[in-house]
Formats: C-alpha cells, structure tokens, sequence
C-alpha cells in the first residue's frame, strides 16, 4: 500500500486556518436591522497606507498591507497585499495575494481584480457591480469560469477601515447587518456585527480604550477593536489567529520558525480508540459549540442522541446495484466540480471502459485517484479540472476530482468534510459519499478505503462554502471515547 504522509490527509485543517485567518468565511445571517451607509469622511492624504501584522501562537507570521487612493470624483481605490509563511508540519508554504478594488465613496464595491498564489496553486479573478450582482470570472491557468453572485443590498469588502460601524445612535449589544462580498472565495453574505462597547485592551505595551465589535457567521465569531477613526487596531479570529495595526517595518518583519499550523486546529481524543479491525459501530461523546448546528451528523450511518454520535460502518452493496434515482444536484456541475468538461468526460470514460458495474466503477475511479495524486498540500480553492492537469493535492482535491469523475459516469456523488483519527487525534478532512442500492456509502479517496473507517465523522455536505461552516468547531470542538 502506497504510504501517505499525514498533511495528505488533513488539507482542510489547513484550508480551514488560513481562510480563517483571511476572513474569509462565509457570512450568514438573516436578521437584524441593516446598516445604515455612514457618510465617509474625506481622506486627509492623497494616499494612505497602513499594515497589520498576523500573529499566530505571538509569532508574526505574516501581514497585510492596505493603500488607500481617492479620485476627484470621491471614489476610492483599495489595492491590498498580503503574505503568509505557513509551518505545515514543517514545511514552510508562502501564500501570496495581491488585490485591487474600486469602491464608491461609501466603501461600497464596483469592480475588482484579485491574484491569489500558493505553492502549486495560482488563482486570478476579476469582476464588477450592477446593482445587488457581482459579475466574475476566475482564471487558475487550468480552467476559466464565469459566474455570479446575488446580493440582498450592495456589498462592502471587509477592510481595516471600518468607520461605517460607528454611528451616533450605536450603543452596547446594537446589532447590525453588513452586506460582504468576499473576492477571494468569490462568495457574498450579510454578516451581523454585535457592538459590545468600550473595551481597554493592552497591545504592544500600551493601553487602549477602544471600540469592539464581534461578527457572527455560521456561529463563527471575530472580534474586532476599532479607534475612533473607525480603523482596526486588533482583531482575534478563531484558531488562534491574531491581526494587530502596526509600522511597516515591524509588520514586515516575518519568523522564519513560526508554530506549526496542523497541530493547532486538531483535536485531542480523550480515551483510548480501540482496535477497529473486524468492529462494525464506535460510539463518541461529542462537545459542540453552543447553538451550533449541523443536521449532518444525524445522518445515514451516523446517530446522533444527545451528546452520543454512533457511527455504524456500511455494508457495500452487491455487484449487481443500481445508483440511486432523483439525485439530480449530486450528478450536476458545478464550477469546482466541472462534470461537462470534455477532459472530465473522457478521462471517466477511459478509466471505466472495463468497469461493468456502478459499483467496480467507483473502485476503479477511487484507486486510479489513490494512485494518480501526488499528495501535496495545495492552498488554494480547489476544482476537479485543475487537479486533473496538475495531478496533485490532498484531501480536498482527492474529493473534488473523484466527484467530477463519478458524476460524469452516472454515480451521484456528493463532498463531505469532517473530521478524522490520525495519530492520537481528529484532524478536519474532506471525503465522499456515493448513493447506490438507496444508501449513501462513504470513499476516502485519499486514504484508499471503501467504506471509510469508522473515526470519519462527517458533519456537512457539500463544496467550499458548506465546508467552511465546521470554522465553527476550530478550538471548541472535544471528542471522547463513549464505550
């Protein structure tokens, strides 16, 4: 058996930190009085810069940089560059992104062009504002997609200027509802932003008196504390992650030993796990975020009863099952699942000439990926057509290719992220679930199993952004042996 290294198998823990520490989750929230647009105040300089330091574990591991220039016609043009060194099992990753934004004297965005690059991953983007519609097109030198996204109201970009939060009227525990439109994971959402008043915090050896915030998503939270200006001095995102105002020289100023990221977001099973071998059922006892919900975890061969998850190892059909009918999103494609792609269609196609049935297609499109990947982390938003050409990535790619491949051959298939026991410990990690004879049946592509084991614990279903909504358990989740 081919031998996988352990970051191949845990590439959403990593994808996990670093979109968290960009904030760039998902923001979903339905409620709440809407913001009402400030007045922005006129820029006291022709252009304005400003940096903030990223701290992971008190070790500054990377920055942003955010330049600020306004036109004669009031409007306002961001152009935004970060860097990260990422310690990933001791590998250094350098994440690079460069970004230009044209906004509306309100901060409100009109167009933008964006350039993400990683190691073996490169991603650029462009689009533009009509109306409540961002219009875009991604290019990752593989595949280009055009698209769009619907808004409830125009949308903001997240900045460190923020002074649209403070009004008059603002007082402890006021809520309100941000329209944001993400260029990087080209998604777009309303956030609730919950004012919790004058907050003294010391940075740097110094006391502030400042304004904090604390924005919800998918029962994620960040904290932010603004000056009176309305600019961010600090900001906490969950995993660790620590954004603080600071000079450009110090803010440059990178570790070149920064913490390891993997060992940061897993979590430690208290209890022994038993042998698996020959077992059919495991039981856990879970501890969850308060008022976090994932309908999921109750789902095909997981029970859940209290705080008791069971999971039951399935059965695989016999040779002669059919896929299951009326499974039509699980067939469909999508922009990261490129099924109509004619080299999606005639690799499938080529693997599964000698396949007879629906299930000896999903062993020989599940082994020819085991085999064909080399396993690498990727940082970067990942699609079956880009992964096809580069032949490489973890977790997630292994997931997004094997679906492409599937549903291109008439299996439904679906992506599911959750969690995995490796090494003493649950790491987040992305899988399949094929529906065949009226069951989904769960494939690890990355780790060769078929069923997967019994320490998968799936908590959602679907692509980038249902995956992003476990952020939520980074640092709160606890898993214990019930047996």
């Amino acid at each position: 058996m081919r031998l996988v290294r352990p970051y191949t198998l845990f590439r959403v823990s990593v994808m996990m930190a670093w979109l968290v520490l960009f904030g760039l989750l998902l923001k979903r929230d339905y409620f709440i009085d809407t913001l009402r647009q400030r007045e922005a105040q006129v820029l006291e300089q022709h252009a304005q810069e400003s940096f903030l330091g990223v701290y992971f574990n008190a070790a500054r591991i990377g920055y942003v940089k955010n330049s600020f220039t306004q036109t004669v016609e009031s409007e306002i043009t961001l152009t935004q560059e970060a860097y990260l060194l990422l310690n990933i099992l001791n590998e250094h990753h350098p994440v690079r992104m460069r970004g230009r934004a044209f906004l509306t004297s309100g901060y409100l965005l009109k167009e933008f062009s964006i350039h993400f690059e990683s190691p073996f991953y490169r991603m650029d983007a462009t689009g533009e504002v009509e109306g409540t519609t961002v219009h875009f097109v991604i290019d990752t030198g593989k595949e280009r997609i055009t698209d769009s996204v619907s808004l409830n109201s125009p949308p903001f970009i997240s900045t460190n200027r923020r002074a649209y939060l403070l009004d008059a009227s603002l007082h402890e525990d006021s809520k309100i509802k941000v329209p944001y439109f993400d260029p990087i994971l080209l998604t777009g959402q309303d956030a609730v932003v919950q004012y919790k008043g004058r907050d003294k915090q010391i940075i740097q050896g110094r006391i502030y008196n400042l304004h904090r915030f604390v924005e919800s998503y998918n029962n994620i939270r960040v904290s932010s504390w603004l000056n009176d200006e309305g600019l961010v001095v600090k900001e906490e995102t969950p995993a660790g992650f620590v954004f603080i105002a600071e000079p450009e020289f110090r803010a440059t100023e990178i570790s070149k030993n920064g913490p390891e990221l993997l060992s940061s977001v897993s979590v430690p099973l208290a209890g022994t796990m038993p042998d698996l071998a020959g077992r059919k059922e495991i039981s856990f006892r879970l501890q969850l975020p308060e008022n976090s919900v994932f309908p999921a975890l109750d789902n095909d061969r997981q029970h859940r009863e209290g705080d008791i998850l069971t999971v039951t190892l399935e059965d695989l059909p016999d040779e002669t099952a059919q896929v299951c009918q009326g499974q039509s999103a699980e067939l469909s494609s999508t922009s990261y699942i490129q099924v109509e792609s004619p080299a999606i269609k005639q690799m499938a196609l080529s693997l599964i000439a000698q396949a007879p049935t629906p299930l000896e297609k999903v062993r020989t499109l599940s082994q020819w990926i085991y085999l064909n990947l080399e396993k690498r982390p990727v940082l970067g938003l990942p699609d079956a057509l880009t992964t096809l050409g580069s032949r490489k990535g973890d977790c997630n790619e292994h997931a997004a290719l094997f679906a492409a491949l599937a549903r291109s051959a008439g299996i439904p298939t679906r992506v599911v992220a959750g969690v995995t026991f490796h090494a003493g410990a649950f790491y987040y990690h992305a899988w399949n679930e094929i529906c065949m004879g009226e069951n989904w049946i769960s494939v690890d592509t990355t780790k060769n199993e078929l069923p997967a084991d019994l320490t998968h614990i799936k908590f959602v279903h679907g692509e980038i952004g249902e995956q992003l909504k476990i952020g939520a358990l980074l640092g709160k989740l606890r898993v214990a042996i019930a047996e």
